[in-house]
């Protein structure tokens, strides 16, 4: 009788050991952030994956997702700092990093994070672009516009335990109203600036070739001067050696033969008839006189 009592109070307690057990223990996984409530006050979080315990019917736990997480972000129209309207279509990357604070300011709810973030890369995207002109936004599309917005958004969210970790315009376009309008302003705008670099291009080539001329033209002068004077030293020294060749009567009279020679040969050329004195140089030629 005593055994047939003892089983029932035995399985009893084992049932009330394993229901105490399975409110004592609790478990963190990888990626998320444990809450500890006590009566619905928080009393600690635990990141670290694993096995913990806590206090049961008293304390109780709540994981909240610690990974990356993406928010597609609605288009919306944005004003440049000339007045120009844009539209900016963002997308953000965003995380829990104060599991506590983002419990007691959102109830650890996703949808009021994202109307926060919403809000908060609403405001920071046109804030930055307010503050550019059209051009210069087009101009800094890319790492610094997305660093510029990530940075002024994570200014405004950071007090509901959530950091973002890129806001970027993942597409950046004007109202169809006036973009053809808008198009072509640009192109003329890179027309009148392709213009500008052709004319410096052309005027630094023009004082490029004048300068160049202006090199040769000198480089030319100094050369025929330099010529000048090795022809005039050359033709000094040819007369020097003339002189010196032709400085006794020996030599003197064998020029003279020669160039009588020279002066017969050229005007004997063709049918003519050459009238001589009979003591000039060729009449002693012709006479044997030599």
């Amino acid at each position: 009788m005593k055994k047939n009592l003892l089983l029932p109070i035995v399985a009893v307690l084992a049932v009330i050991v394993i229901f105490l057990l399975s409110n004592s223990l609790y478990v963190v996984n990888y990626n998320d952030h444990v809450i500890i409530k006590q009566f619905d006050r928080i009393i600690g979080t635990s990141s670290a994956p694993g096995l913990y315990f806590k206090l049961p019917f008293v304390q109780s736990t709540q994981a909240v997702y610690a990974g990356s997480r993406i928010y597609d972000i609605p288009a919306s129209d944005v004003i440049t700092k000339d007045k120009k309207s844009m539209i900016a279509d963002d997308y953000v990357i965003w995380k829990v990093t104060d599991p506590a604070r983002y419990y007691q300011t959102l109830g650890a709810m996703s949808a009021r994070a994202e109307e926060r973030i919403d809000a908060a890369v609403y405001n920071a995207t046109k804030n930055t672009i307010s503050s550019m002109n059209q051009d210069d936004v087009i101009a800094a599309r890319g790492i610094e516009l997305t660093n510029m917005i990530t940075g002024a958004s994570n200014s405004d969210i950071t007090s509901y335990g959530i950091e973002i970790i890129l806001a970027e315009i993942k597409a950046l376009d004007l109202p169809d109203d006036n973009k053809e309008a808008v198009y072509e302003r640009m192109i003329s705008e890179r027309k009148n600036i392709a213009a500008s670099y052709t004319a410096k291009g052309n005027a630094e080539a023009q004082k490029i070739r004048n300068d160049t001329d202006r090199q040769v033209a000198v480089k030319i002068a100094d050369a025929q001067k330099e010529s000048e004077r090795i022809r005039a030293e050359g033709e000094a020294e040819y007369m020097k050696i003339l002189s010196d060749a032709y400085n006794d009567p020996e030599k003197a009279d064998f020029y003279n033969f020669t160039r009588s020679l020279d002066a017969l040969e050229t005007s004997m050329q063709g049918n003519k008839t050459l009238i001589l004195d009979k003591d000039s140089e060729m009449a002693k030629i012709l006479y044997g006189q030599y």
